[in-house]
């Protein structure tokens, strides 16, 4: 047993592959604007990102979804109700119908009842997609396809306005972000939950040097801990940073975890409040 044992080590140690060349893995700690900082503007919409890159980040996050009539819009939720005080699922109005809605009717939304709504009535609407890339041309996002059947039209807006190495794109949903990569494989992309967790397990075996991500899959977005699991343990951003990944944790806005993420060696932190980040790091 002994001696098949050292062959058999270095049979899987030369089954890992070698560490990726990953723009997004080096220098200081991203600012990433979360929907453009929901913490402080209504989110997803053009007048947060405006304010969130007069600010400083380095990145702005959004979300997309796709209207009725076959429009990339942006916005988080599934239905309108949320933000706009509007009903009906994205999926199911026009851009015209959703361009109708205000989109800062139900800022802050902590108390729709008595909290003032200052952005109310100010012309914020939904904005597309193509809007949006029009606006800040070349500016690093990461943008997380909310639906399936958005691929085609996804790459298409992506390559017509050259933003394909500019941005990251994300995804919960496995059929969106497999559709994606086959459509658009140049682009950047972060791994999926079910791509993330054979990582996090091998890990726990002090394994996770043979994990090998998917091919396009070079960011891990992800929160600081799930199921139980520390996703900031220092064996853990150790294989991260060996196989060449770059980590960016959300949605952070407490100070003092800012600051042990940046200590810990995050790569990126995803925030609602970019202007706290920005302190944190000695940026404003």
């Amino acid at each position: 047993m002994k001696r098949l044992a050292l062959p058999l080590l270095l049979a899987l140690l030369g089954c890992s592959a070698p560490p990726l060349s990953n723009p997004y893995a080096t220098g200081e700690v991203r600012v990433i604007a979360h929907q453009g900082g929901e913490g402080l503007w209504p989110s997803n919409t053009v007048y947060a990102f405006e304010r969130a890159v007069r600010m400083g980040v380095d990145m702005l996050e959004l979300d997309v979804h796709l209207s009725r009539d076959g429009h990339l819009v942006v916005i988080h939720d599934d239905s309108v109700e949320r933000t706009t005080g509007g009903k009906g699922k994205v999926k199911e109005l026009t851009l015209a119908e959703l361009k109708a809605l205000d989109a800062g009717w139900y800022w802050p939304q902590r108390s729709k009842e008595t909290d003032p709504h200052p952005f109310r009535g100010q012309g914020i609407t939904i904005p597309t997609l193509e809007e949006v890339l029009r606006a800040f041309p070349g500016f690093p996002m990461t943008i997380e396809m909310k639906a399936d059947g958005l691929a085609g039209p996804f790459c298409a807006l992506l390559r017509q306005h050259r933003m394909t190495g500019r941005v990251i794109v994300a995804s919960f949903r496995d059929s969106a972000m497999h559709d994606f990569r086959e459509a658009c494989p140049e682009v950047t992309t972060s791994l999926t939950e079910s791509e993330i967790r054979p990582l996090v397990v091998l890990n726990l075996f002090l394994l996770g040097d043979f994990y090998t991500p998917p091919a396009g899959g070079t960011v891990l977005q992800i929160p600081t801990a799930a199921g139980g699991f520390d996703l900031t343990h220092p064996l853990l951003l150790g294989v991260i940073r060996r196989k060449g990944l770059a980590v960016q944790y959300w949605t952070v806005n407490e100070p003092q975890e800012m600051q042990r993420l940046i200590k810990a060696g995050a790569h990126g932190i995803i925030t609602d409040r970019p202007d706290l980040l920005l302190q944190a790091l000695g940026r404003q």
